[in-house]
């Protein structure tokens, strides 16, 4: 099973021009696929309604669409425009399987005055996939503070681990004469999170390193998969500064949960994809 996850970064890619085509061909070959920073009137693109565009570029995946951030500009203009244009901002599931349930999971954030700072959120879908029923979510944190990511982590692995305890999108559906969804310990974390091996924010995701025997597999962290497939070529990176500084750095994982740490057969950065200014991610489950 293939799954990968990608920034499309407002469907703008390298070169600067928008291209919906190249994202959808880039990961048309996933089973399932974690998309951040899809929008719908987002100026930078045209206002394109990227949902739209990319479910009609991949008609054989089911998908969900999470808006982390929905806002009417217009509505605080002194004269509002008609019809008002809606600025939606989050993250989008497909999947080859359907889709049984979704939540849209906010996560924590400060108030700013200086930087623009963007609700952000985990998209969870629940899928029964060929390996059982898994809990899977494309997920984007905070880009400008280490403190903010660091608080987003903490709560995001508090939902993370409640799931067996409290269900998801919900429970005892037979009242209603539905049958119970599953409710799988196991989960695949995929996404932009804006930190690097070895900060802080990783540690905090993965657990610190112990001095003799390094990350061990402890049930309660997340796994990356990067470091179960084998070490990464030297300089991997997954994002590519274009403001010509050069900090290009690997922002982007996945994630699983100790019970799918044995499952996880490869990871690679697709460094030919030219969609966005990030790379795809992708992981391989046997």
């Amino acid at each position: 099973m293939k799954l990968v996850s990608y920034n499309v970064q407002f469907g703008v890619g390298r070169d600067g021009k928008v291209g919906l085509e190249r994202i959808a061909a880039s990961v048309a070959g996933a089973d399932i696929i974690a998309l951040q920073e899809v929008t719908r009137n987002y100026p930078t693109n045209g206002g394109i309604d990227m949902v739209a565009g990319l479910t009609a570029l991949l008609p054989d995946h089911h998908h969900v669409y999470g808006a982390a951030m929905d806002i009417d500009f217009g509505a605080l203009m002194p004269e509002p425009p008609r019809p008002a244009m809606r600025f939606q901002f989050g993250n989008m599931l497909l999947s080859r399987w359907p889709i049984v349930s979704c939540r849209n999971l906010f996560l924590p954030r400060s108030r700013t005055y200086d930087k623009a700072n963007l609700q952000r959120a985990a998209l969870e879908g629940l899928i029964v996939t060929p390996l059982g029923p898994l809990r899977i979510y494309s997920t984007h944190l905070d880009h400008v503070s280490a403190e903010e990511r660091i608080m987003q982590i903490r709560h995001l692995k508090e939902r993370l681990f409640a799931y067996p305890m409290e269900g998801g999108a919900i429970t005892g559906a037979g009242e209603y004469g539905f049958p119970e969804p599953p409710c799988p310990e196991d989960f695949v974390l995929m996404g932009d999170f804006n930190m690097r091996p070895g900060e802080p924010e990783y540690a905090e995701m993965t657990g610190s390193p112990d001095t003799l025997f390094g990350r061990r597999i402890v049930a309660h962290h997340p796994v990356d998969t990067s470091r179960l497939a084998g070490p990464a070529p030297e300089g991997s990176v997954s994002w590519t500064d274009l403001s010509g500084a050069g900090q290009h750095s690997r922002l982007d994982f996945c994630f699983v949960s100790a019970g799918l740490a044995g499952r996880v057969k490869t990871c690679w950065i697709d460094n030919d994809a030219d969609g966005s200014d990030h790379q795809p991610v992708w992981t391989e489950l046997a």
